[in-house]
Protein backbone atom coordinates (compact mmCIF):
# COMPACT_ATOMS: atom_id res chain seq x y z
CA UNK A 1 0.00 0.00 0.00
CA UNK A 2 3.12 2.41 0.20
CA UNK A 3 2.38 4.07 -3.34
CA UNK A 4 -1.07 4.69 -2.04
CA UNK A 5 0.31 5.75 1.85
CA UNK A 6 0.25 9.95 1.02
CA UNK A 7 -3.53 9.93 -0.32
CA UNK A 8 -5.51 7.20 2.12
CA UNK A 9 -5.14 5.70 5.32
CA UNK A 10 -6.38 3.13 6.92
CA UNK A 11 -8.62 3.39 10.34
CA UNK A 12 -10.55 1.09 12.95
CA UNK A 13 -9.08 -1.69 14.66
CA UNK A 14 -8.61 -5.16 13.97
CA UNK A 15 -11.90 -6.11 13.04
CA UNK A 16 -13.34 -3.37 11.29
CA UNK A 17 -12.00 -0.83 8.84
CA UNK A 18 -12.64 2.46 7.73
CA UNK A 19 -10.45 4.90 5.53
CA UNK A 20 -9.64 8.67 5.50
CA UNK A 21 -8.68 9.82 2.00
CA UNK A 22 -6.48 13.16 1.44
CA UNK A 23 -7.44 14.49 -1.83
CA UNK A 24 -6.55 18.05 -2.69
CA UNK A 25 -10.03 18.94 -2.78
CA UNK A 26 -10.23 18.08 0.60
CA UNK A 27 -10.95 15.15 3.11
CA UNK A 28 -13.07 11.67 2.44
CA UNK A 29 -14.20 9.29 4.17
CA UNK A 30 -15.09 6.08 3.36
CA UNK A 31 -17.53 4.24 6.03
CA UNK A 32 -17.72 5.56 9.74
CA UNK A 33 -16.59 2.57 11.35
CA UNK A 34 -18.07 2.60 15.12
CA UNK A 35 -18.49 5.39 17.38
CA UNK A 36 -15.91 4.12 19.57
CA UNK A 37 -13.56 4.97 16.72
CA UNK A 38 -14.14 8.79 17.27
CA UNK A 39 -11.62 9.17 19.39
CA UNK A 40 -8.97 7.51 17.14
CA UNK A 41 -9.80 9.60 14.24
CA UNK A 42 -9.19 13.27 16.00
CA UNK A 43 -6.29 12.07 16.99
CA UNK A 44 -5.77 11.32 13.51
CA UNK A 45 -6.67 14.50 12.24
CA UNK A 46 -4.78 16.68 15.04
CA UNK A 47 -1.29 15.41 13.60
CA UNK A 48 -2.31 17.19 10.33
CA UNK A 49 -4.02 20.49 12.41
CA UNK A 50 -7.25 19.32 10.92
CA UNK A 51 -10.82 18.21 12.86
CA UNK A 52 -13.65 16.63 12.23
CA UNK A 53 -15.02 19.46 10.46
CA UNK A 54 -12.58 18.79 7.63
CA UNK A 55 -14.19 16.11 6.72
CA UNK A 56 -15.89 17.36 3.39
CA UNK A 57 -17.97 13.81 2.71
CA UNK A 58 -18.93 10.34 4.31
CA UNK A 59 -19.04 7.68 1.54
CA UNK A 60 -21.09 5.02 3.38
CA UNK A 61 -20.98 1.34 1.36
CA UNK A 62 -23.88 -0.05 3.60
CA UNK A 63 -26.07 0.37 5.86
CA UNK A 64 -24.72 -2.12 9.17
CA UNK A 65 -23.67 -0.43 12.15
CA UNK A 66 -20.16 -1.65 12.04
CA UNK A 67 -19.67 0.86 9.08
CA UNK A 68 -21.99 4.20 9.68
CA UNK A 69 -20.98 4.92 13.53
CA UNK A 70 -19.40 7.89 13.46
CA UNK A 71 -21.84 9.33 10.49
CA UNK A 72 -23.91 11.00 12.93
CA UNK A 73 -20.63 12.97 14.40
CA UNK A 74 -19.54 13.79 11.23
CA UNK A 75 -22.83 15.03 9.40
CA UNK A 76 -23.26 17.10 13.00
CA UNK A 77 -19.95 18.44 11.99
CA UNK A 78 -20.77 19.56 8.49
CA UNK A 79 -19.68 16.45 6.58
CA UNK A 80 -21.84 15.42 4.22
CA UNK A 81 -23.15 11.65 4.36
CA UNK A 82 -23.67 9.73 1.42
CA UNK A 83 -25.31 6.57 0.83
CA UNK A 84 -27.55 4.28 -1.30
CA UNK A 85 -31.23 5.15 -0.89
CA UNK A 86 -32.13 1.19 -0.70
CA UNK A 87 -30.12 1.33 3.00
CA UNK A 88 -30.49 4.91 3.72
CA UNK A 89 -33.48 3.45 6.31
CA UNK A 90 -31.29 2.27 8.42
CA UNK A 91 -29.41 5.09 8.81
CA UNK A 92 -32.84 6.82 9.31
CA UNK A 93 -34.38 4.59 12.08
CA UNK A 94 -30.42 3.40 13.95
CA UNK A 95 -28.28 1.25 13.99
CA UNK A 96 -30.57 -1.72 15.74
CA UNK A 97 -32.83 -1.28 12.90
CA UNK A 98 -30.39 -3.22 10.92
CA UNK A 99 -31.50 -6.40 11.40
CA UNK A 100 -35.54 -5.38 10.31
CA UNK A 101 -34.16 -3.83 7.07
CA UNK A 102 -31.41 -6.13 6.00
CA UNK A 103 -32.09 -9.58 7.58
CA UNK A 104 -29.53 -12.09 6.71
CA UNK A 105 -30.07 -15.13 4.92
CA UNK A 106 -28.80 -17.25 8.17
CA UNK A 107 -28.42 -17.19 11.98
CA UNK A 108 -25.41 -16.39 13.27
CA UNK A 109 -25.76 -18.87 16.15
CA UNK A 110 -24.62 -22.24 13.92
CA UNK A 111 -21.21 -19.79 13.03
CA UNK A 112 -20.87 -19.52 16.74
CA UNK A 113 -21.23 -23.26 17.68
CA UNK A 114 -19.07 -24.32 15.12
CA UNK A 115 -16.14 -21.81 15.93
CA UNK A 116 -16.69 -20.15 19.39
CA UNK A 117 -13.99 -17.93 18.94
CA UNK A 118 -16.04 -16.06 16.66
CA UNK A 119 -18.08 -14.63 19.27
CA UNK A 120 -15.41 -11.93 19.40
CA UNK A 121 -16.73 -10.27 16.69
CA UNK A 122 -20.27 -9.35 17.85
CA UNK A 123 -18.98 -8.84 21.27
CA UNK A 124 -16.37 -6.38 19.97
CA UNK A 125 -19.03 -4.32 18.12
CA UNK A 126 -21.28 -4.21 21.01
CA UNK A 127 -17.88 -2.64 23.37
CA UNK A 128 -17.32 -0.07 20.48
CA UNK A 129 -20.77 1.07 20.69
CA UNK A 130 -22.17 -0.18 17.14
CA UNK A 131 -25.76 -0.27 18.44
CA UNK A 132 -25.29 3.48 20.21
CA UNK A 133 -25.39 5.71 17.19
CA UNK A 134 -27.66 8.28 16.66
CA UNK A 135 -30.33 8.06 13.69
CA UNK A 136 -29.04 10.41 10.65
CA UNK A 137 -31.94 11.35 8.27
CA UNK A 138 -30.60 14.31 5.79
CA UNK A 139 -28.33 11.92 3.67
CA UNK A 140 -26.99 12.64 0.01
CA UNK A 141 -28.50 9.42 -2.23
CA UNK A 142 -28.12 7.78 -5.53
CA UNK A 143 -30.06 4.60 -7.04
CA UNK A 144 -28.07 3.77 -9.60
CA UNK A 145 -24.26 3.92 -10.41
CA UNK A 146 -23.21 7.35 -10.80
CA UNK A 147 -19.58 9.79 -10.75
CA UNK A 148 -20.32 12.02 -7.18
CA UNK A 149 -19.38 15.27 -9.23
CA UNK A 150 -19.65 16.92 -5.48
CA UNK A 151 -17.58 14.83 -3.31
CA UNK A 152 -13.56 15.26 -3.75
CA UNK A 153 -12.08 13.41 -6.29
CA UNK A 154 -15.05 12.37 -7.95
CA UNK A 155 -15.43 9.39 -7.18
CA UNK A 156 -17.96 6.56 -9.01
CA UNK A 157 -20.69 4.84 -7.05
CA UNK A 158 -20.72 1.00 -8.20
CA UNK A 159 -24.10 -0.83 -6.85
CA UNK A 160 -23.07 -4.13 -5.38
CA UNK A 161 -26.06 -5.45 -3.99
CA UNK A 162 -26.26 -8.67 -2.02
CA UNK A 163 -24.07 -7.82 1.53
CA UNK A 164 -27.39 -5.55 1.86
CA UNK A 165 -29.81 -4.21 -0.47
CA UNK A 166 -28.06 -0.95 -1.14
CA UNK A 167 -24.25 -2.22 -0.96
CA UNK A 168 -22.12 0.07 -2.64
CA UNK A 169 -18.81 -0.01 -3.81
CA UNK A 170 -16.60 3.17 -4.71
CA UNK A 171 -13.65 4.15 -7.17
CA UNK A 172 -11.11 6.52 -7.02
CA UNK A 173 -9.97 6.12 -10.61
CA UNK A 174 -7.35 8.80 -10.47
CA UNK A 175 -5.49 6.63 -7.53
CA UNK A 176 -6.56 3.15 -8.75
CA UNK A 177 -8.60 2.83 -5.50
CA UNK A 178 -11.58 0.28 -5.16
CA UNK A 179 -13.49 0.43 -1.59
CA UNK A 180 -15.60 -2.29 -1.59
CA UNK A 181 -17.22 -2.52 1.96
CA UNK A 182 -18.61 -5.63 2.82
CA UNK A 183 -19.16 -6.55 -1.07
CA UNK A 184 -16.05 -8.57 -0.76
CA UNK A 185 -13.59 -8.73 2.06
CA UNK A 186 -10.17 -10.37 3.15
CA UNK A 187 -11.40 -11.74 6.91
CA UNK A 188 -14.52 -12.94 7.68
CA UNK A 189 -14.60 -12.87 11.75
CA UNK A 190 -17.20 -15.31 11.98
CA UNK A 191 -15.59 -18.13 9.81
CA UNK A 192 -12.22 -16.96 10.24
CA UNK A 193 -11.65 -17.32 6.57
CA UNK A 194 -8.77 -14.99 5.75
CA UNK A 195 -8.46 -13.72 1.97
CA UNK A 196 -10.67 -12.88 -0.05
CA UNK A 197 -14.33 -13.48 -0.05
CA UNK A 198 -17.87 -12.99 0.68
CA UNK A 199 -19.20 -12.43 3.98
CA UNK A 200 -20.87 -15.12 5.37
CA UNK A 201 -24.49 -15.73 4.95
CA UNK A 202 -25.16 -14.91 8.52
CA UNK A 203 -24.30 -11.55 7.68
CA UNK A 204 -25.97 -11.27 4.24
CA UNK A 205 -29.12 -10.17 3.32
CA UNK A 206 -29.20 -12.06 -0.67
CA UNK A 207 -26.16 -14.28 -1.37
CA UNK A 208 -27.09 -15.18 -4.58
CA UNK A 209 -27.35 -11.56 -5.47
CA UNK A 210 -23.94 -11.04 -3.81
CA UNK A 211 -22.51 -13.49 -5.94
CA UNK A 212 -23.43 -11.51 -9.02
CA UNK A 213 -22.11 -8.53 -7.73
CA UNK A 214 -18.73 -10.17 -7.64
CA UNK A 215 -18.59 -9.74 -11.49
CA UNK A 216 -19.11 -6.01 -11.20
CA UNK A 217 -16.35 -5.51 -9.26
CA UNK A 218 -13.98 -7.90 -11.52
CA UNK A 219 -14.83 -5.10 -14.41
CA UNK A 220 -13.17 -2.23 -12.39
CA UNK A 221 -9.57 -0.77 -12.91
CA UNK A 222 -7.95 -0.52 -9.79
CA UNK A 223 -4.61 -1.62 -8.32
CA UNK A 224 -5.68 -1.73 -5.10
CA UNK A 225 -8.51 -3.02 -3.16
CA UNK A 226 -9.55 -2.26 0.16
CA UNK A 227 -12.27 -3.95 2.41
CA UNK A 228 -14.73 -3.08 5.41
CA UNK A 229 -12.65 -6.16 6.73
CA UNK A 230 -9.23 -7.80 6.60
CA UNK A 231 -6.08 -6.51 5.03
CA UNK A 232 -5.95 -4.38 1.60
CA UNK A 233 -5.01 -6.62 -1.33
CA UNK A 234 -2.89 -5.56 -3.45
CA UNK A 235 -3.44 -6.27 -7.58
CA UNK A 236 -6.67 -5.80 -9.32
CA UNK A 237 -10.24 -6.69 -8.26
CA UNK A 238 -10.33 -9.58 -11.28
CA UNK A 239 -7.56 -10.90 -9.38
CA UNK A 240 -9.22 -10.92 -6.01
CA UNK A 241 -12.92 -12.20 -7.24
CA UNK A 242 -11.17 -15.03 -8.57
CA UNK A 243 -10.06 -15.96 -5.31
CA UNK A 244 -13.48 -15.34 -3.56
CA UNK A 245 -14.76 -17.28 -6.15
CA UNK A 246 -12.44 -20.36 -4.88
CA UNK A 247 -13.50 -19.35 -1.38
CA UNK A 248 -16.79 -19.83 -2.09
CA UNK A 249 -19.49 -18.42 0.45
CA UNK A 250 -20.36 -20.15 3.99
Amino acid sequence: MSQHTSVVERLGDGIVNFYLIDHPDGLVLVDAGLPGHLAQLREHLARTGRTERDIRAVLLTHGHPDHTGLAAALHAAGADIWLHEHDAPILADGPRSAMRHAKPERSMMPYLLRRPAAIGTPLHLARMGAFTAGPVREVRTFDADRILTEVPGRPEAIVVAGHTGGSTAYLFAEFGLLFTGDALVTADGLTGHTGPTLVNRGFTQDSANALASLDRLAQVPASLVLTGHGEPFTGSPQAAVEQARLAGQR
